[in-house]
């Protein structure tokens, strides 16, 4: 399907790829991965042929239909329905002919040819695409102009997604949705029938969508079978055994030269010195192991202050006197970790402003603790940024008095060191900007931190720095984030943003992607028992015989999971030592044993917590 062949690509004097060669089969579903500023969009924009290569070259099969996300947002009068069935030109076209009441022959060709095409069932599809991307039966029959940047480009993706491309590029197609349609779209691209290319940073939709990562290191392109986390472990396994290679090849290498200094100008030995200097010069080098620099983002936080550190009761939000949240009763504590869930356009954000300060009550009360900094990064700030502007002279204008050392310091704290500081904002990648916009959030010490969609565009090792930082933060903390990775390592409460209310979600996100499932399915509501119909509430000896086995089973796999876990520590420990990788352990093996054993504690965890909440449900009851 694409063919890439000794590609070498450099822009503003930077090479980028050199020499790179990749292959990907028809129907492969291939996720590709890279720090930021490594070259991956620009490899999405040779491979759609907006860029060209300075060697090599990009080979499509032939006749093969190209799709991608569009760059600029439809808008205009038209609704996001007839944007998306637009988007199949042949069949726009097709339609548009038989408006035109061609010769009864030509109406029977274009007929036939709808009839191919399924043309009949295109409105239903796209209808359905739209919808798991967050469109409401009305929302799909509004103007495009009365929606955001944001959602327009949601139309841009289910527009290619209609379409179905032979080969399907994607460039973070994430960044533009709320958790609720990135669920969706993971399924969707799941079952994606042709072949796609795929930028991503999210490690969930990496691990579950993709049959082969791609990884775009030191100008090269690198394949792994399999996904994200397979990825990582047998790159990290690879690195080891290079390094070793390495290691061992320096060593023989300093015993030959010792050979030849030693006897190279003594008659006995010259022929035997000469045969070793060949064989320096015909030894292949084992390049130094590339190791990419740690990332690590650093808060900070002043003196927390003592509990609530803010209160609301009975508080109302909106906007031009129309409240989107009403009755508000909550409270954020000193290392409160919260999770904002629900879908756009319910008020997740409108919550983060009001929490952050940014936006007044329509009625009820706030009460802040006395002097408290709130950080709050928003999406658009990242927009904001004066693209002239270096990082040190946008930290220069909050923070004069500092030295040039301090502001270098504090930019380090996210990751912008040496020449990054000094790089005017608009030359940085979309993941260095928002590094920028989190430290400029940081200038006043915050004790609160509101992120709203603080993930988009940094890559993963930005995202595992991110998620470290949230967890050794001091203070509160708020998120919003479609990504569940991130959610569920740093969140300990999911509050639900729905219908105009806030409350806690009394589950997990797994509960919450079954909620969702179940809600957006056609399927009827599932029986309710008869107890819950009737209103009858088992009796205490129903209860007490049903308990009796029901704690049996909770015992059973707690134990169960108590000497997988055992196994597992020992397995780690046995991985993470060097020698296993010296000695001729199958490693793959390990690994092997290693997936196995985590499918094992989850499947025991599953059953645990099954038989927990049986029991608490016949206590309530």
């Amino acid at each position: 399907m694409l063919h890439i062949n000794d590609l070498t690509l450099r822009i503003a004097g930077r090479v980028l790829l050199e020499g790179a060669s990749l292959h990907v089969a028809m129907g492969q579903k291939v996720g590709f991965v890279g720090r930021n500023g490594t070259g991956k969009t620009s490899l999405l924009r040779l491979i759609e042929g907006r860029l060209q290569p300075d060697q090599g070259e990009v080979r499509l099969r032939s006749a093969a239909r190209l799709g991608a996300v569009a760059q600029d947002a439809p808008g205009g009068d038209s609704t996001p329905l007839s944007a998306v069935l637009a988007a199949d030109r042949e069949r726009q076209s097709l339609l548009d002919e038989l408006e035109r009441s061609p010769g009864p022959e030509r109406i029977a060709e274009i007929e036939t040819r709808l009839l191919e095409i399924r043309a009949d069932a295109a409105p239903a599809r796209a209808a359905r695409i739209l919808k798991g991307l967050g469109f409401d039966d009305d929302g799909q029959l509004r103007p495009l102009s009365s929606f955001s940047g944001g959602w327009r480009m949601r139309v841009a993706l289910a527009s290619v997604l209609f379409v179905e491309p032979d080969l399907l590029l994607l460039d973070e197609p994430t960044n533009h949705l709320d958790l609720e349609a990135t669920m969706w779209l993971e399924q969707h691209l799941k079952a994606y029938p042709r072949t796609l290319f795929m930028v991503s940073h999210d490690r969930e939709l990496l691990n579950s969508v993709p049959d082969r990562i791609v990884h775009l290191e030191g100008g090269q392109l690198k394949a792994y079978a399999g996904g994200y986390d397979n990825f990582e472990r047998t790159r990290r396994e690879k690195m080891v055994l290079e390094e070793k290679a390495r290691e061992k090849q320096e060593l023989q290498r300093r015993h030959i030269q010792a050979f030849v200094d030693r006897f190279r100008y003594k008659a006995s030995k010259a022929r035997q010195a000469q045969s070793r200097i060949k064989m320096l010069e015909r030894m292949q080098p084992v390049g130094d192991v590339v190791s990419e620099p740690e990332i690590h983002f650093d808060f900070g936080g002043a003196a927390i202050p003592a509990p609530p550190m803010i209160s609301i009761e009975r508080a109302e939000a909106g906007y031009g006197g129309k409240p989107v949240l009403r009755r508000l009763d909550l409270r954020l504590d000193p290392e409160d970790r919260i999770a904002l869930l629900g879908a756009n356009g319910n008020g997740k954000s409108t919550l983060a402003r009001l929490l952050a300060g940014t936006l007044e009550p329509m009625g009820g009360t706030i009460t802040r603790a006395r002097n408290l900094e709130v950080g709050f990064f928003a999406q658009h700030q990242i927009e904001s940024l004066q693209a002239e502007r270096t990082p040190i002279e946008h930290l220069r204008d909050l923070m004069p008095h500092l030295t040039e050392e301090r502001l270098r310091a504090r930019l380090g704290r996210f990751g912008l060191i040496q020449q990054k500081a000094e790089t005017p904002a608009g030359r940085l990648s979309g993941g260095e900007r928002t590094r920028l916009s989190l430290a400029l959030m940081c200038v006043r010490d915050p004790q609160i931190l509101i992120l709203d969609e603080p993930s988009n565009h940094l890559d993963i090792d930005s995202r595992q720095a991110l998620i470290e930082a949230i967890n050794t933060f001091p203070g509160a903390v708020v998120l919003i984030s479609h990504d569940r990775r991130l959610v569920e390592l740093t969140a300990d409460t999911l509050w639900l943003v729905r219908d105009g209310r806030v409350r806690e979600f009394d589950g997990d996100l797994d509960d919450y992607r079954r909620d969702l499932l179940e809600s957006r399915s056609d399927r009827p509501a599932k029986p309710q028992p008869a107890s819950a119909v009737d209103g009858k509430k088992p009796s205490a000896a129903d209860r007490r015989s049903k308990l009796a086995p029901l704690r049996a089973r909770a015992r059973d796999a707690e134990r169960e999971v108590e000497r997988l876990q055992a196994r597992k520590l020992v397995l780690d420990a046995r991985l993470a030592d060097p020698a296993t990788y010296a000695d001729g352990t199958d490693v793959a093996a390990l690994n092997r044993d290693a997936a196995a054993l985590e499918d094992a504690i989850a499947s025991a965890e599953g059953r645990w917590l099954e038989a927990e909440a049986e029991i608490e449900a016949l206590d309530l009851g």
